[in-house]
């Protein structure tokens, strides 16, 4: 079929794959869970991992050693997170960092998966934009000023 659809000039339907966004595993068609990015950021065991990762244990630690330069660093990293206009799709292995309908968003990851990636479930968009003004403020006080305060040793 290959060599027809070449010979007439149609190009094989590219066929859609998925990796989760915070573990970097593949997620296999149909599989997974689709998020928003308000319910990723209201989630504190998401922000403790984040915080404390390699990659940014040291501005964690210079946050806690009152450094400015680590919670700028900080604050752009939420900043970086919170702002991401798309749905999340997630694997089985993260989706326990998040405190949602897990059943609704596994439907809703099927919904994304039937449409090629295109669904847009309610409530995408930045979180400054979805979450109401306190709500936003307060997630991004724990993130920035809290997040992974007990993975770092006291002085």
């Amino acid at each position: 079929m290959t060599f027809f659809n070449k010979l007439l000039g149609k190009s094989p339907k590219k066929e859609l794959k998925a990796r989760c966004p915070i573990t970097r595993e593949a997620i296999e068609n149909g599989f997974g869970y689709l998020l928003t990015t308000s319910q990723v950021v209201a989630s504190k065991k998401y922000w403790d991992m984040i915080m404390t990762e390699p990659e940014t244990m040291s501005y964690t630690v210079s946050h806690f050693n009152n450094q400015p330069n680590g919670t700028q660093m900080r604050n752009l990293i939420f900043e970086k997170y919170s702002s991401i206009e798309k749905p999340w799709i997630v694997s089985d292995s993260c989706i326990n960092l998040f405190e949602i309908d897990k059943s609704e968003a596994k439907e809703l990851a099927k919904q994304w998966w039937s449409n090629e990636g295109n669904f847009i479930p309610q409530g995408t968009g930045p979180a400054i934009e979805t979450l109401d003004p306190d709500s936003y403020r307060e997630w991004k006080d724990y993130a920035v000023l809290e997040a992974g305060r007990n993975r770092v040793p006291a002085l």
